[in-house]
C-alpha cells in the first residue's frame, strides 16, 4: 500500500539557499495563478482563450462576457475538448465524446477553481498535488503530440513542478498559509 508523505511535526534544518526556497513557492503560486486565470477566463469568458475569435490574418476580436462564458450558459469543455484538441492524439475520439457532455464542464471548472486556490494559497496542497498533475496530464493527452517537441510541453514540465514543490514544502513553506492550515486541518494530514 502506497503512503503519502507526512509532514515532518518539527521544522527541519534547511538545505540550500533561502532565497532558492522563496522560488519554490513562487513556483508553486505561479502554477495555482495559472488554473485559477483559466477558471475566471471560462467563468466571465475575458477574451483570453473564451470569447475570443481569431481571424484567418491572425487578427482577433474580443467579445467579453460573450455566450461561451460559464456564466452565461457557455459549455466550456466543448471548445477545448472537442474543437481545440489535436486531431492527430490518440485520444482524440475519447476527448471528443467526453467533451459532448454538459457535466464536464462541472468537474472541469471546479477542478481549476480548487487547485488554483489550493496551490496560490498553499492549502490543501497534498489533494492539488494529486489532482493538478492529473489535469495537466489529461490536457496533454488532448494535444499529443506536442509541436515543439515529440514527449514534453508545458503541461507536463509543470505537472512534475507541482509534485516537486508541494513534496518539498511539507516541511517547510516560505510564502503560504500552510502553517496555519497544518494546525487547522490537525490530524487529517491528507488534507495539508
Amino acid at each position: 500500500m502506497a503512503t503519502t508523505p507526512e509532514a515532518p511535526t518539527t521544522a527541519p534544518a534547511l538545505t540550500g539557499h533561502k532565497l532558492g526556497w522563496v522560488f519554490l513557492s513562487i513556483t508553486r503560486i505561479g502554477i495555482g495563478f495559472y488554473f485559477l486565470w483559466a477558471f475566471v477566463d471560462k467563468l466571465l469568458g475575458l477574451g483570453y482563450s473564451t470569447c475570443r475569435t481569431v481571424a484567418e490574418d491572425g487578427t482577433y476580436t474580443i467579445d467579453a462576457f460573450c455566450d461561451k462564458a460559464w456564466i452565461n450558459g457557455g459549455h466550456v469543455t466543448e471548445g477545448y475538448l472537442v474543437y481545440g484538441g489535436n486531431v492527430n492524439s490518440p485520444f482524440h475520439d475519447f476527448f471528443v465524446d467526453l467533451g459532448a457532455q454538459r457535466w464536464t464542464d462541472w468537474v472541469f471548472m471546479i477542478g481549476l477553481l480548487g487547485i488554483g486556490l489550493a496551490l496560490m494559497l498553499g492549502i490543501g496542497t497534498k489533494v492539488a498535488m494529486v489532482t493538478g498533475p492529473l489535469m495537466l496530464i489529461f490536457m496533454y493527452m488532448t494535444q499529443m503530440w506536442p509541436a515543439t517537441n515529440p514527449i514534453l510541453d508545458d503541461h507536463i514540465i509543470m505537472a512534475v513542478a507541482v509534485i516537486a514543490a508541494v513534496l518539498l514544502e511539507l516541511g517547510y513553506q516560505s510564502i503560504g498559509l500552510g502553517k496555519w492550515w497544518r494546525k487547522l486541518v490537525g490530524s487529517n494530514t491528507w488534507l495539508v
